[in-house]
């Protein structure tokens, strides 16, 4: 039996939600709150071409109490799905703009079609027919067609669809008996009562000249009709906002005469009575809707599992299988014996997951971490809770020992919270498509898909969008913006809570509401932000997440092609495809394994040895002393200025350290200055001071390596176990109730919280202290197995840097060929440590960055036109015929690819025939000369007319052409590094600022450098020196001038935007080449990264640059042990030959003291940013 609609009198079932992506503005709560004020009993989605929103809608709609109906406005090919042209109906209407961008009159590449669910069969139906449309029909868009419809049209319900349905495409072209022979085959395929014609009056003339014959068809054929509203949006005086939407979807303006746009203000969720009025003379037609609701009933099957099954041995079940593979993982993890309290554990384990019907899950993550591991893609040693778990360490899955770490298998996986396991698992980034590729080989094609991610409108992004779109300049959106508080943790406040005074993050916004109130013109963009933001804005793919069924997809959920890299994709979210019983796993690629792996190799090559990273010990000194300077710049996890800041002052000696490190460097420990007193207790600095002293004793085991402070969930839970007799499952559940701080859940936790430690003999006073400390720690505590997990790759790559720099910094630089901005940083840090990094060599350099003895060898990839095919061949040649001796060796041994004007350029000016003694001038004067005689003997060689190292070896005496002269004088300095940096990125041999650096750091606030790696920073006013690389001048569309430059200085460069204010002060400042100190705004965005805006610019004299001591001056109160401690390590860090002297001030004195010679400097924009961080930004004298 169906479900009862109950009384009504219409429901809606033509809808586009926000699922219909930059067209349908209703956002669903919003949809099914209108619905049911109105009384209506059900209410369809119908988005075009998708299903995004199915899962979400049937959910909403049972929260709310109204029916969900679920639906499509597909796309039909009547020229068949796989004809990618379009389809001419001999005539039209003309409609002004068309929504198909290659549509001409009466000439279409589909047409549209509205379909309903009938049953939850129909639904699955409607889940194929939307995915091959995308699949195999996908033009312009995803297109289904009568094959398709044959073949999927059981249990669904048809219309004639709304103007742009293919009946009424007919009608427009004045066919009416094609329009009648079409109607009635789609009668045919639906069946007798399954097919409506769909009529929709929104006073559009394109729906009102052909309505007669639209209804003369219904009643020749008996279709019944069955009345619509195209609802695009939820309420009447939603119009404007979803006018802009559209013009946010075609990237046009509001004032743009040839826009797509709605000519009506009518496609809102109208009333029973609206309707009814509107289809007074065809009443039926509106209590159809309410038929139609009756039949359509479908169900989501929540309970499912549909798991991948695992490939096990005949006569095995998964679980006994898994028994026996963990047996022999336990046993290959101890060679010499399996402790007790080891095998202990891993039956508890076994125990757990069998009750739970997990065992093929484990079976299927071990399979695909050995097939990596069996063909050399390299596997991270454990990522999130699973670390805490013995039986993936004994199957391999992960490389901690959890017993020996501390970790927790309740954290993982909880017994008394049933949950679906989650294994989350790093690649290396470089293979992470070739284990999709097995995923998908190995449990079937039609099995496995990435997931969708739908990116929604920002609050920012709806500022600048809703600034365009009302043909305002850019410059106001970027005002607007940048009056808003600072993102916290990338996340911005809401345009709603910047007004409402209950959000938390209300006062912060006073400036923002200031403007507001101001100006008019921002109270118009801000508004029509206002109705942007949250909505859906394009579908995306999750960066890691991979879905395994044991059923083909499409029979559960629908999915998706994307058409750039036909990767298959789900059409539902991460969220529902879980709760529909779908296995999701993390497929990661992480660059930091790549490096590692480049690392070992190079370590081989350079020096022979064989690494092993998995049985490196945790207690390399060389390591640790590493850490404890800082010099972290390039290691996993601890790279940022701050976070080396804290390394010093915590001194890491230990591995327990490297994990306290990445737990405490977040925003909650760090707000509560854990990490601080952290590093303070463990130097001695501050004493442990218990949480209570009757705590003392029984916390010791559990806080100890933490020095008295919680910094792991694992903590919170020992706690509970230990100090109020909690199972440990109980104690997840407590810490997660703890981090949700809603009162009475917290009143209600305390009671049997209380009880245990009052029958384990603690006093009031002790109980109500600790649970006044464990409720705010235990939101921002942290898991201590990703931490371990993630300490321990950061602890191999310290290791590395610290005893294979050379090959270390190599793969470092390999991995961010694409980055210049890192590049140049990692390039300066090399400078730093006293590594040589040579410019590129025919002879020396491989594709990649390479390490020669305690040097480092650019690659020939790095340089701008030269491809890697080019590369492979110079190095074939040269392992096949040996070392090129000069320029007209070169060109005569390689292959004709690389004999190429536009590629031998290129290796020129980047210095690569720099060691055959010849200039770069030189060559650039005469290699066209000899290329152009040179390929012509290669292309007659190439057919046999002559042997071409008759025509081009020196060794030969009649030589077939004539060698020029290669000029010996050299391009100037500047324009040699020029040339450089341009096919480079980066200045390699030299630097324009070499000799400046000190004079120019004295004027900057930072290195450009800090600013990038420093994600703190956000909003702070800083100066910044450097060398101008690039101006890029702009004009607004109000004509005013602006532009962007790009500085540089030795460590890093950075985009500043100089807008029309500042430009005109400061414009002729900027010009390429010239050294300039800007005061600038940092702002930093997920969208477009690190940008700097210019506030004032100067160009300073430095022609004599400054020499003798460095000079700090400080109050003499100030000179304490802490900071004199911190002062030493900052200038061990810089060492050089330049004396530094302590100006102190006290009263009306001052004290120079000259420091001992061991603290001499080499000045530089990384000393003086670090000392002004250390004593204040007026430091230096």
């Amino acid at each position: 039996m169906g479900e009862s609609v109950g009384k009504g009198d219409f429901a809606h079932l033509h809808v586009h939600t926000e699922y219909s992506m930059l067209d349908g503005a209703s956002r669903l709560d919003d949809l099914f709150i209108a619905a049911k004020e109105q009384g209506m009993p059900a209410i369809a989605m119908t988005d075009h071409g998708n299903l995004y929103g199915a899962y979400d809608f049937w959910k909403k709609g049972k929260t709310h109490g109204v029916k969900p109906i679920i639906g499509l406005e597909g796309y039909y090919a009547p020229q068949g799905r796989f004809e990618r042209s379009q389809f001419d109906f001999g005539g039209g209407f003309d409609e002004g703009t068309p929504e198909d961008p290659g549509a001409g009159r009466g000439k279409h590449s589909y047409t549209h079609m509205t379909l309903w669910a009938e049953n939850t069969q129909g639904m699955h139906n409607l889940f194929r027919l939307s995915s091959l449309a995308s699949i195999e029909g996908y033009y312009h868009k995803p297109r289904f067609d009568r094959e398709l419809l044959d073949r999927f049209g059981k249990g669904l319900i048809g219309t004639t669809g709304c103007a742009s349905g293919e009946v009424n495409r007919w009608l427009q072209a004045g066919q009416y008996k094609k329009a009648l022979s079409t109607a009635a085959d789609y009668r045919d395929i639906f069946g007798k009562g399954n097919f409506f014609a769909e009529v929709m009056d929104h006073g559009l003339a394109i729906e009102r000249n052909f309505m007669a014959d639209l209804i003369k068809i219904a009643k020749t054929l008996e279709l019944p009709l069955v009345a619509t509203n195209d609802l695009h949006y939820v309420h009447e005086s939603d119009a404007d906002t979803h006018d802009v939407l559209l013009c946010i979807g075609t990237r046009t303006t509001l004032d743009d005469p040839k826009r797509f746009r709605f000519d009506a203000r009518d496609f809102y969720l109208k009333s029973a009575a609206q309707m009814r009025d509107l289809w007074s003379e065809f009443p039926e037609a509106c209590d159809n809707t309410l038929l139609i609701a009756e039949r359509c009933n479908i169900e989501f099957n929540e309970s499912a599992n549909l798991m991948p099954r695992a490939d096990i041995p005949a006569g095995e079940s998964e679980e006994s299988w898994l028994v026996k593979e963990v047996e022999i993982g336990l046993a290959g993890r101890y060679p010499k014996g399996v402790p007790d309290k080891v095998r202990t554990q891993a039956e508890y384990e076994l125990g757990v997951i069998a009750q739970m019907g997990f065992p093929g899950y484990f079976l299927v993550v071990a399979d695909l971490v050995q097939h990596a591991k069996s063909t050399g893609i390299r596997v991270g040693p454990g990522r999130g809770s699973a670390a805490g778990a013995m039986i993936a360490y004994a199957l391999g899955i992960t490389d901690l020992d959890p017993i020996e770490h501390g970790l927790l298998f309740e954290r993982f996986l909880n017994p008394e919270r049933i949950s679906m396991p989650d294994i989350d698992i790093d690649f290396d980034e470089r293979r992470r498509s070739d284990m999709i590729r097995y995923a998908t080989q190995k449990y079937g094609e039609e099995r496995v898909a990435q997931i969708v991610t739908y990116g929604s409108i920002k609050a920012k992004a709806a500022i600048k969008d809703s600034a365009r779109v009302l043909g305002l300049p850019y410059s106001v959106g970027d005002r607007i913006t940048k009056a808003m508080p600072p993102a916290v943790m990338g996340k911005d406040i809401t345009l709603n809570g910047a007004f409402d005074p209950n959000d938390s993050r209300y006062s912060e916004a006073a400036e923002f509401r200031a403007l507001y109130s101001s100006d008019p013109e921002v109270k118009t963009v801000v508004d029509t932000a206002k109705g942007l933001e949250g909505l859906k804005r394009q579908p995306g793919v999750h960066a890691a997440g991979v879905i395994l069924c044991s059923e083909p997809l499409m029979d559960v959920i629908p999915v998706w092609k994307r058409e750039q890299d036909g990767a298959i994709i789900t059409q539902f979210d991460m969220g529902a495809c879980e709760s529909l019983g779908l296995l999701k796993m993390d497929f990661l690629g992480l660059r930091n394994l790549s490096v590692l792996d480049e690392c070992l190799v190079n370590i081989k090559r350079n020096t022979g040895t064989d690494v092993i990273l998995e049985t490196l010990t945790l207690d390399d000194k060389i390591a640790y002393e590493l850490l404890s300077r800082g010099d972290t710049l390039g290691v996993f996890q601890l790279d940022g200025g701050p976070m080396r800041s804290l390394l010093r002052s915590m001194a890491p000696d230990n591995f327990e350290d490297i994990s306290a490190v990445l737990a405490l460097y977040r925003p909650g420990p760090m707000g509560a200055n854990a990490h601080n007193d952290y590093a303070d207790r463990k130097n001695g600095r501050k004493p442990v001071v218990p949480i209570h002293p009757e705590l003392e004793e029984p916390l010791s085991e559990i806080l100890g390596d933490t020095y008295g402070l919680i910094v792991y969930q694992e903590q919170v839970m020992a706690i509970a176990q230990q100090l109020a007799g909690y199972s440990l499952g109980k104690a997840d559940l407590l810490r997660r109730a703890m981090g949700k701080k809603k009162k009475e859940i917290l009143e209600k936790e305390f009671v049997p919280f209380s009880e245990g430690m009052r029958e384990r003999g603690f006093s009031d006073p002790a109980i109500n202290k600790l649970w006044e400390v464990l409720v705010p720690f235990s939101d921002y505590a942290f898991n201590k197995a990703h931490t371990a997990g993630y300490g321990l790759v950061s602890y191999w790559t310290a290791y590395l840097k610290a005893n294979y720099p050379a090959e270390y910094m190599a793969a470092l630089l390999t991995s961010m060929a694409d980055d210049k901005e890192r590049s140049a940083i990692y390039l300066n840090e090399c400078r730093r440590m006293g590594i040589k990094v040579l410019p590129p060599d025919v002879n020396d350099s491989d594709a990649n960055y390479t390490p020669r003895g305690s040097d480092i060898r650019f690659g020939l990839t790095a340089i701008r036109n030269v491809g890697t095919n080019v590369v492979e061949s110079i190095i074939a040649t040269r392992e096949r015929v040996g070392r090129f001796v000069d320029f007209h060796d070169f060109i005569a041994k390689v292959d004709i690819s690389a004999c190429n004007r536009r590629v031998v350029e290129s290796l020129v000016k980047a210095g690569a025939f720099d060691s055959l003694g010849h200039t770069r001038k030189g060559l650039a004067g005469v290699h066209e000369q000899v290329i152009d005689a040179a390929v012509d003997i290669k292309r007659s060689e190439a057919i046999g007319q002559f042997d071409l190292f008759g025509g081009l070896e020196e060794n030969v005496e009649e030589s077939l052409i004539e060698r020029p002269a290669i000029g010996i004088t050299e391009w100037d300095k500047s324009l040699l590094l020029a040339h450089e940096r341009d096919m480079l990125g980066l200045y390699v041999s030299d630097h324009p600022l070499f000799g400046m650096e000190s004079a120019l750091a004295q004027l900057s606030d930072r290195s450009i450098a800090s600013v990038l790696i420093d994600e703190h920073l956000d909003g702070q006013v800083v100066s910044l020196g450097g060398l101008v690389t690039s101006v890029v001048r702009k004009t607004t569309k109000k004509g005013s001038a602006w532009a962007i430059v790009t500085l540089e200085d030795l460590e890093g460069s950075l985009e500043v935007m100089v807008f029309p204010g500042s430009y005109a002060s400061f414009g002729t400042l900027l010009v390429d080449d010239s050294i300039l100190v800007i005061r600038t705004k940092i702002d930093r965005s997920e969208e477009d990264g690190v940008r700097a805006i210019a506030l004032e610019v100067s160009s300073p004299d430095l022609s004599g640059g400054p020499s003798g001591p460095v000079r700090l001056t400080m109050s003499a109160a100030r000179c304490v042990p802490p900071l004199v401690s911190r002062l030493k390590t900052i200038l061990a860090q810089h060492p050089g030959t330049t004396e530094v002297q302590l100006h102190l001030t006290g009263g009306t004195s001052t004290t120079v003291m000259k420091l001992d010679d061991l603290y001499r400097v080499t000045p530089s924009p990384s000393l003086f940013g670090d000392l002004k961080a250390l004593l204040g930004s007026s430091c230096l004298i």
